[in-house]
């Protein structure tokens, strides 16, 4: 398993991590398989979607703050509920096809990871299981 380190710079981020990721299926020449990218936080989530056009991004995390504003009094003392919410919506991780040491995404799809209550230093887990 490889653990990949990210620092975040705004409480609300959406990161694109593809190439971090392809760089690790590379480097250890993993072929083909499956992988699974997994975020081990409770308020952060793995992600695909657009990326070709960069409003993708800012319009889904203006929405996601609409749906679930931050100070919508919530009960939980830290003060993050929403970004709890919005990691539940979004999921904790996503499953990909491994060919040719490079997951295989769609013309225009990227893996996001995504912040919901930065900054913070923080990782995401990479587990393959090649295929012989």
């Amino acid at each position: 398993m490889k653990k990949i380190r990210i620092q975040t710079k705004f409480r609300y981020e959406i990161l694109d991590i593809t190439d971090l990721v392809n760089d690790y299926l590379a480097q250890e020449k993993i072929n083909s398989g499956i992988a699974v990218v997994y975020s081990p936080h409770t308020t952060a989530g793995i992600s695909v979607n657009e990326n070709a056009d960069p409003d993708v991004k800012k319009d889904i995390l203006t929405y996601l703050s609409k749906l679930i504003p931050q100070d919508a009094n919530f009960k939980h003392i830290e003060g993050n509920s929403d970004a709890h919410i919005k990691t539940a919506l979004v999921n904790a991780s996503q499953t990909f096809i491994v060919e040719n040491s490079r997951l295989q995404l769609g013309t225009w799809q990227s893996v996001f990871f995504m912040e919901f209550d930065g900054p913070r230093q923080r990782e995401v887990w990479v587990k393959v299981i090649v295929h012989q």
